[in-house]
């Protein structure tokens, strides 16, 4: 039976009882009550994060590439903004609904669904390789006589954390979270190139490659563009984000959503490029791929800083698996016809955990994940507008990951809990 209602914005909505309980009980539509400061917190959190910490690492192709990143995902993510109502009378509120309007109903979910997908998933597998390197720098920077804790066992610690917040419902009931991890990564950054000031340049510091061969550098100059991409990969959740905001013909959402963005991306430049500058100048070509590990004094400011890192990662792994826990549940009630309730989204969303956590536990290759996740599937869905930059970064940067995937996989003891000590830039 349907019973003809108006919403919000005025509209006619001839959905049944039924698909209406449906839609509030999934996450992406289930809220629309934010302001545009939801937005900027939440572009932080998703934007800043893992990837900020890489980016002395990366600093071969230089600032340009970091710089030029800037404007052009702000304008790609303008676009966004712009496209998220442009069909009047309809929201984009999901990106493969966008995807779909573009190439179709079908080929769009195929175009789209995937690579979102790989990088959603991929920011959660590899925020949880962070997490436990950040609860392990913590761990051994209060206590050195302490027994040594695997890496291993504080993955699964990070992971237990997710258990319990994945069961918020929707992208309102997180925002609490995701506030203080947006606080977090302006004072970890913070902490990192003031750090990196306090202790200066290393001695005998170089700034040319490490690599003894052609492919030992231009490979990992591949690789450093894909942990640029990776710092810049808020878009993937940009429309979600969006569509937890109101709107009217008279006041659309476009307007305190790009107000907000505004107000990320003066933050995301707070937090990356002095990180990275002044991360460079201190450490050179031996800086570690999470600049947190190069620096070891103040020790009780570092072992903050890397807390600082675990509370910002949970806000942003809950950010990313938001919209996988939106595509499961709306799979399992709309396509299988499971009933909505308490039990079915406990059973989904703790299997998706315990999938990441499984992955990471088994690949925790925290740098080269980065360049081959950030190659592969965030330029094309972030630098998308920008074809011809988003595909030749889609192609070269996942070659030098991956080739740092391989390298670091032949020492590695799958499950050990130890890591490796080989450089894939010295070959």
């Amino acid at each position: 039976m349907y019973r003809k209602l108006r919403n919000k914005s005025g509209k006619l909505d001839e959905r049944s009882a039924e698909q209406r309980a449906i839609d509030d009980w999934i996450p992406i539509s289930s809220s629309r009550n934010a302001k545009w400061w939801f937005s900027a917190f939440h572009n932080v959190t998703a934007m800043v994060g893992a990837g900020v910490l890489s980016f002395p690492y990366a600093m071969g192709p230089g600032v340009t590439v970091l710089v030029m990143s800037w404007i052009i995902t702000l304008y790609t993510l303008w676009q966004m903004v712009e496209m998220h109502e442009m069909v009047p009378g309809k929201r984009f509120d999901r990106y493969h609904e966008l995807g779909q309007h573009a190439f179709g109903e079908k080929l769009g979910l195929w175009i789209i669904v995937p690579q979102q997908l790989i990088v959603e998933v991929g920011v959660n597998i590899v925020y949880m390789i962070t997490g436990g390197h950040s609860l392990k720098k913590f761990h051994e920077s209060v206590c050195k006589d302490c027994k040594n804790i695997t890496l291993i066992h504080f993955i699964i610690i990070f992971a237990s954390v997710h258990f319990v917040l994945s069961q918020l419902p929707n992208f309102h009931s997180v925002s609490g979270v995701s506030l203080a991890a947006a606080i977090m990564s302006l004072c970890y950054s913070t902490i990192a190139w003031g750090a990196s000031v306090d202790k200066g340049a290393v001695d005998n510091v170089q700034y040319g490659y490490k690599g003894k061969s052609t492919a030992g550098t231009i490979l990992p100059f591949f690789s450093a563009l894909g942990n640029i991409a990776f710092g810049y990969a808020g878009h993937n959740v940009v429309l979600e984000i969006q569509s937890t905001m109101p709107s009217t013909p008279q006041k659309p959402s476009k307007g305190p959503m790009w107000r907000g963005v505004i107000v990320a991306y003066i933050i995301v430049a707070l937090c990356y490029f002095p990180v990275a500058i002044i991360g460079y100048w201190a450490f050179g070509n031996t800086v570690d791929d999470n600049i947190l590990i190069s620096l070891d004094k103040p020790k009780w400011l570092i072992a903050m800083a890397n807390m600082f890192v675990v509370i910002h990662l949970v806000g942003s792994y809950q950010l990313y698996a938001m919209p996988v826990f939106d595509m499961i549940e709306t799979v399992l009630v709309k396509k299988l016809r499971f009933k909505p309730s308490w039990y079915l989204r406990f059973v989904a969303r703790n299997t998706y955990v315990a999938f990441t956590m499984f992955v990471a536990i088994t690949f925790p290759f925290f740098d080269e994940l980065l360049g081959f996740f950030g190659g592969f599937a965030f330029a094309p869905t972030t630098y998308f507008i920008c074809i011809i930059f988003g595909v030749l970064l889609m192609v070269v940067a996942p070659i030098g990951g991956l080739r740092g995937i391989i390298i670091k996989a032949k020492h590695y003891k799958f499950y050990s809990g130890a890591g490796t000590q080989s450089d894939p830039e010295a070959g």
